[in-house]
């Protein structure tokens, strides 16, 4: 599976203590692991197992996933914007799966 370019929404600009909302997404098939093929072959699990945010280096979100997560998982979540800077998001997986995104917010 080619590595996705994940999708990341927030607003650039904020103002000091305002709540900013994050959305994010990474397209992937997320299998897992419980089908079988038509010939009664079990198909290998191959999900995103986890989504972590940092905020200038600093960690602010962070989620583990598991085989009842959606296939293509959107993740929404807050923050307060304290100080401008870079918002620095990254998947991993099975099968060596990661993608990973960076995003600037000023903050007036």
């Amino acid at each position: 599976m080619a590595t996705p370019t994940p999708r990341v929404r927030l607003q650039a600009k904020g103002k000091k203590g305002e709540i900013i909302e994050i959305k994010t997404l990474a397209g992937h098939t997320m299998e897992t692991g419980f089908r079988h093929t038509e010939r009664g072959e079990l198909i290998p699990r191959d999900i995103i197992t986890q989504f972590v945010c940092t905020y200038n280096g600093n960690e602010i979100f962070r989620a583990e996933l598991f085989p009842a997560i959606s296939a293509n998982p959107l993740i929404t979540f807050t923050t307060v914007a304290t100080e401008s800077g870079t918002l620095e998001f990254k998947w991993t997986g099975d099968k060596g799966f990661t993608a990973s995104h960076t995003a600037k917010l000023t903050v007036a």
